[in-house]
């Protein structure tokens, strides 16, 4: 009796389906549960995470996108929310001065947008490792094209931190045509700072360039400012007298400060006029200086006409040369003179 071995066939196996990942594991989780609990809306998601695309072994889907819009929404709002209650705990500590808060209300702004992002991509579940195909194109987009921004946040930063340059103070500025003027800092922001200048208009300067740049700052160690109002007398004036009333111009005018004390100054003899200058200071310079030096030279004008002072103007002495065609010219004149009279 003979047996014949039977011998086993080999199994055929299929490969197995590459796997996919999705971009968003926090879709892929939200999508289930929402399939749990109501299946109309189950059905909605399926069909909008049907719709996608696949780069590589990451999907992409028109859910996942939804999902990631509705997670930085409700981030957004709700980082906004405790930037605002921030600023009002930080306002209600009174031990701090106005840069102090500012500087504060930046830091915590950063703060909390830092946390509230690494929220989100936590609950998204997103795979940064999927986002490393861009990674290198964005890191470039930021070196090149947010250069300034960083520069300017960090600039802005640094002049909060050492206190130079703070809001309420009153700095020179220069326009584009080179006009050179002045005016109240209103706020630092993250890329400039806002200076309103007495004709209302206001400058956006970013804040590197307060870094780089020489800055005239009016109110750094002290808000006194000098300002300086020139008057010319006529030759023979009385200088005592003169330098006397141009003192007494100050007294009383609104806004001059008794100390430090206004001076009188001699400048020199100019072509038409003996030149002066009175000096005196005003601790709100945010107020204007040309409004201030106006009252002065109403006082000083005044005081000039009580006591027969003269302001010259410019005079000349011309001095005429014998010459041939000089004598010919008055020659002439002095013969149709007399056929006129005629």
């Amino acid at each position: 009796m003979t047996t014949s071995a039977v011998l086993p066939t080999p199994a055929t196996t299929t490969p197995a389906p590459e796997a996919v990942e999705e971009a968003v594991v926090g879709a892929e989780s939200l999508k289930d549960a929402v399939s749990e609990h109501s299946m109309t809306f189950g059905e909605i998601v399926q069909n909008l995470d049907a719709l996608g695309f696949t780069v590589g072994d990451t999907r992409f889907s028109v859910w996942s996108a939804l999902v990631v819009l509705m997670v930085l929404l409700v981030v957004y709002l709700l980082a906004r929310i405790l930037v605002w209650l921030s600023r009002g705990a930080i306002k209600r500590m009174t031990r701090l001065d106005p840069t102090q808060h500012l500087l504060a209300e930046k830091l915590v702004s950063l703060a909390i947008w830092a946390v509230m992002v690494l929220i989100a991509i936590d609950i998204l579940g997103i795979d940064l490792t999927a986002l490393a195909v861009f990674s290198g194109a964005f890191g470039l987009a930021i070196g090149f094209g947010l250069q300034k921004t960083f520069g300017n946040l960090i600039a802005g930063l640094i002049l909060l931190t050492d206190r130079s340059i703070k809001p309420g103070d009153v700095i020179a500025v220069t326009d584009a045509a080179g006009n050179e003027s002045f005016g109240q800092i209103r706020k630092i922001g993250i890329r400039a700072i806002s200076i309103v200048t007495r004709d209302r208009k206001e400058y956006l300067i970013p804040n590197e360039n307060l870094m780089i740049n020489q800055v005239e700052n009016w109110s750094y160690s002290s808000r006194d400012v000098r300002v300086k109002a020139p008057v010319g007398v006529a030759y023979g004036s009385d200088l005592e007298l003169v330098e006397q009333l141009l003192m007494e111009a100050t007294v009383g005018t609104p806004r001059v400060l008794e100390n430090p004390e206004p001076a009188v100054r001699l400048m020199g003899f100019g072509d038409s006029s003996v030149d002066f200058q009175i000096r005196f200071w005003i601790s709100d310079p945010e107020d204007g200086v040309n409004n201030v030096r106006s009252e002065v030279f109403k006082n000083v004008w005044r005081a000039f006409r009580e006591n027969g002072i003269e302001i010259p103007f410019p005079q000349r002495d011309l001095n005429l040369r014998d010459s041939e065609q000089l004598d010919q010219l008055i020659a002439a004149l002095s013969q149709r003179l007399p056929k006129a009279e005629s």
